[in-house]
């Protein structure tokens, strides 16, 4: 199964779209998945269901952090690596899905809870965001490889 396929699966089995990235590349980088899902918990929804950055595009930012993220202050490491992958991230997200906001990605605002409850009925959220999730999954391996 590959690392897009999984993330999929995980989202599908009930575990939101950032978890479901995060853990997919947790093994990756040392972290167990009880702290992966712990870590990338409240991203979903698009940052606590505020509808924001898509919260399979912040789990992706998550493990570009985990693979670049600065570790040091010794002035030799950066960030710098690790901000040229996310902006690539979300230029190659927007370009498959037109956007990388949870709202317009979605069509509806999430943080409106009358307004997710209709689009839950109408299945919204369950036909897009296996797609998104496997997307942004696609996308950060790509990236780190």
């Amino acid at each position: 199964m590959s690392k897009a396929e999984n993330a999929e699966a995980v989202f599908l089995k009930g575990f939101n779209c950032s978890q479901a990235v995060v853990s997919t590349f947790a093994d990756e980088f040392g972290l167990d998945k009880t702290m992966a899902y712990r870590v990338a918990a409240a991203f979903g929804g698009g940052i606590g269901h505020l509808g924001e950055a898509c919260g399979a595009v912040t789990g992706a930012v998550i493990v570009i952090g985990l693979k670049y993220g600065m570790t040091e202050l010794d002035g030799v490491q950066s960030n710098k690596e690790a901000y040229k992958k996310v902006q690539q991230l979300v230029e190659k997200f927007r370009s498959r899905n037109g956007s990388h906001i949870c709202k317009e990605l979605l069509g509806f605002y999430i943080e409106d809870r009358e307004a997710f409850k209709e689009a839950l009925k109408k299945g919204i959220p369950q036909k897009l965001c296996p797609k998104l999730t496997r997307d942004a999954a696609e996308i950060v391996e790509s990236l780190i490889q």
